[in-house]
């Protein structure tokens, strides 16, 4: 049995490093280079599939 994988479209910075393996300012500072931050007053949500297109042009093929 395949097991459903829910996966969050939105994530906030904290959770976002954590998911992705990186420190807090990284991420954040990646995110706000791809565009792909979203604030609400003083709320912010990063949008995964956005950070993760971005983060796809990292990718070293060999």
């Amino acid at each position: 049995m395949k097991a459903k994988i829910d996966k969050k479209r939105f994530v906030r910075y904290k959770e976002g490093a954590e998911l992705y393996s990186m420190c807090q300012s990284k991420f954040e500072q990646m995110a706000k280079d791809a565009g792909a931050i979203y604030k609400l007053n003083k709320l912010v949500l990063v949008n995964c599939e956005i950070f993760e297109e971005y983060l796809e042009t990292f990718h070293i093929k060999e």
